[in-house]
């Protein structure tokens, strides 16, 4: 569950709670420039994530250290809607974590996403992301696909993934499922955009 607010036209922040983790985000987005036509041939935004995992009552016995308990995101959207119809985007990433589960492993993962954005109605799209991994090879690479249907005040989205989670930090660095293997999960999302004022 996720409340999103347009602070400015290029400043957005949003409060999350990731149900299946039990993990907390607060994400910013920051508009650095905007797509221009005959003009600057891209959209750049600039995302930054922090994530706190919730505290278990069976982990109570152990010793508690708020610190290591958070991670971060950091990542440029770099986007260029090609025409009507086609949107790509490519996704350069940095992902912190505070505490890491074995001592030759890396607190800061770097990966880079792909992805994009094809209409086939007016009212309907299909998208798929993949991202790949650079220096943490110990998981499965995150390929997803999906299905949005917009109703007017509401998108419905229906996606599949090789990976159970959908916050950065733990779909990009912790998929170990396969589709080959058939490990594939099925989501679905309903977004609904409210506007408080004109």
């Amino acid at each position: 569950l996720s409340l999103d607010y347009g602070i400015k036209d290029w400043l957005s922040v949003s409060v999350g709670r990731s149900s299946f983790l039990k993990i907390i985000d607060l994400n910013s987005k920051i508009r650095l420039k905007r797509q221009v036509k005959n003009g600057f041939p891209v959209a750049i935004v600039f995302n930054s994530a922090s994530y706190i995992k919730q505290w278990k009552y069976a982990q109570l016995e152990k010793e508690f250290v708020f610190s290591n308990q958070l991670s971060y995101t950091n990542q440029f959207l770099i986007a260029r809607k090609i025409n009507r119809n086609l949107t790509l985007q490519f996704s350069p990433t940095m992902i912190h974590y505070n505490l890491v589960e074995n001592l030759d492993e890396s607190n800061d993962k770097y990966s880079s996403g792909i992805g994009g954005r094809l209409k086939l109605t007016r009212r309907t799209s299909i998208n798929a992301e993949y991202f790949l991994q650079f220096n943490d090879k110990r998981n499965a690479n995150v390929l997803s696909l999906g299905f949005d249907i917009e109703t007017g005040g509401h998108i419905f989205q229906l996606h599949m993934s090789n990976s159970s989670a959908m916050i950065d930090p733990n779909f990009i660095t912790k998929t170990e499922g396969q589709w080959l293997q058939g490990d594939v999960y099925f989501g679905f999302n309903i977004s609904r955009v409210f506007t408080l004022y004109r």
